[in-house]
């Protein structure tokens, strides 16, 4: 589904005629049931697949009839962000002044320009307050952004596998991915439709990746062994010898993971826009939970709900003591807080791939037994 919310105004100070928001909504909504699931950065609103030949959603196990985030019980809402490539308005959208691309004419977002038009969907939709905001990466920080922002609007909030920023080692990676994109000869500064910048997109993708395993995951799932197939192409078109990088390593020099990084890549340029990825990466880099605030706790003040802060002891892109920092500032602003460490060794894509370890928690701490502003105990979580 898409919503036309017209005119929007972003935080950077530029603005579009008409923001077009792609979204889908799973249960049916009883005036006090709303989930709002923020999706990680290159994400997309299909949470869950639809049964219409549109194939799986990114959260499956997660969000479902009897699943965690129960939808015979809660009736969720994804919305895919500004700037994103997935149906909500972009780079890669028709500019009406124009009629081409806006390519490099998007103005820049922030995570705060999410949340805003997030909550112009939920009024758009009649929906006033939610129970929850949910959201892994840094769709967690979408979710604190909301507890920050609108905290009369939400009565729970759950970040999980996130922080209130990025530290210095993850802008620097950062920083490296943006400039193999810009580097492309392709990209031609942000107007290249109709073409595409696959190396650079396809090299930045697989830093990325990086980043979301462990050491431990990757010794297990790769260890030193060499692959058992060519090189692969990072075109979109997959049979453009042009899109064959030069350094591309003999087969005998060839690995398990570089195998794996470089399918990881060929996917990821087949189905995401450069320009989407280069506006969504610089509001990650950019975001401060305490922008405009003397401190986290002080960001956090207003916010009189419950938090379940979830972080993964594998993950060194979001570590666990940059949830313990968040969790002290939360409880600081004398928000009810708990922090659950899920024991994990596969890095910080566990919140995806574990919902066997992170659904419980979710599960529990959404319960609608559990009262509306309960206190929230650490027993609630045992085994």
């Amino acid at each position: 589904m898409t919503a036309s919310l017209g005119s929007f105004e972003f935080e950077s100070g530029g603005e579009i005629s008409d923001l077009e928001v792609a979204y889908e909504t799973y249960g049916e909504y009883t005036g006090n049931n709303a989930i709002l699931v923020c999706h990680a950065l290159t994400g997309s609103h299909r949470v869950q697949g639809t049964g219409d030949g549109q194939g799986t959603g990114w959260w499956d196990e997660m969000v479902g009839p009897g699943k965690p985030i129960d939808t015979r019980k809660q009736f969720v809402i994804c919305a895919n962000v500004p700037g994103s490539c997935y149906g909500t308005t972009g780079p890669q959208s028709a500019n009406p002044e124009t009629g081409d691309a806006y390519g490099s004419d998007f103005p820049t977002v922030t995570v705060g320009d999410w949340t805003r038009a997030q909550r112009r969907l939920l009024d758009h939709l009649g929906i006033d307050r939610v129970r929850a905001v949910i959201g892994g990466s840094v769709g967690g920080m979408n979710a604190l952004e909301w507890a920050k922002r609108y905290p009369n609007r939400v009565e729970k909030v759950v970040p999980i596998a996130t922080s209130a920023r990025l530290d210095p080692q993850l802008l620097a990676l950062s920083a490296v991915s943006r400039r193999a994109i810009v580097s492309d000869p392709v990209w031609q500064g942000g107007d290249y439709y109709p073409d595409h910048p696959d190396i650079g997109l396809a090299l930045a993708r697989q830093l990325g990746h990086v980043t979301y395993l462990s050491k431990d995951s990757m010794a297990d799932k790769f260890g030193r062994r060499l692959a058992d197939c060519p090189p692969r192409e990072f075109g979109a078109s997959g049979d453009s010898p042009d899109s064959v990088p030069e350094f591309a390593p003999d087969d005998d020099s060839y690995r398990d993971v570089e195998s794996y990084l470089d399918y990881q890549a060929q996917k990821f340029v087949q189905r995401f826009d450069a320009n989407s990825y280069l506006y969504l990466t610089h509001a990650m880099e950019n975001y401060d939970l305490s922008a405009g605030y003397d401190s986290d706790s002080d960001a956090l003040a207003e916010f009189d709900g419950e938090v379940l802060v979830l972080s993964i002891s594998g993950d060194w892109h979001f570590t666990v003591e940059q949830a313990t920092h968040l969790t002290n500032a939360l409880r600081d602003a004398g928000v009810e807080v708990t922090h659950r460490v899920i024991d994990s060794d596969h890095g910080h894509d566990a919140f995806l791939t574990e919902p066997e370890s992170v659904g419980p928690p979710i599960r529990r701490f959404l319960d609608p037994e559990t009262g509306r502003f309960a206190p929230v105990h650490a027993s609630l979580f045992a085994h």
